[in-house]
């Protein structure tokens, strides 16, 4: 069964499931946000009335830097709408397949 390509005829996911996103995102992002917070604010404690305890700091940041990258790139990619409309390629690619039984016939 096909389905219409055209994004104005699909049926829209409805609110709630942006809700139930939304409400995991922050029982899942907050607590691992909450607990590297803490670690970081630890070790940054360590880091400045121990300096042996430096060599913990370069990882962290590499990893705060990698995370920010990512972030920009989520952004962007959320910018540019690339999330706009992610099962328009599989209708897309279905209609073209009966476009092409169609001419094989």
């Amino acid at each position: 069964m096909l389905r219409a390509a055209n994004p104005e005829e699909r049926p829209q996911p409805p609110k709630r499931n942006r809700a139930w996103a939304i409400l995991t995102i922050i029982f899942f992002i907050g607590p691992a946000m909450y607990g590297f917070g803490t670690k970081f604010y630890e070790l940054v404690r360590v880091f400045q009335g121990d300096p042996a305890g430096a060599f913990a700091v370069t990882p962290i940041v590499n990893y705060l830097l990698a995370s920010f990258g990512f972030v920009l790139l989520f952004g962007w990619a959320a910018r540019n709408g690339m999330f706009r409309d992610i099962e328009c390629p599989k209708f897309e690619m279905l209609e073209n397949e009966r476009r092409l039984d169609t001419l094989e016939r």
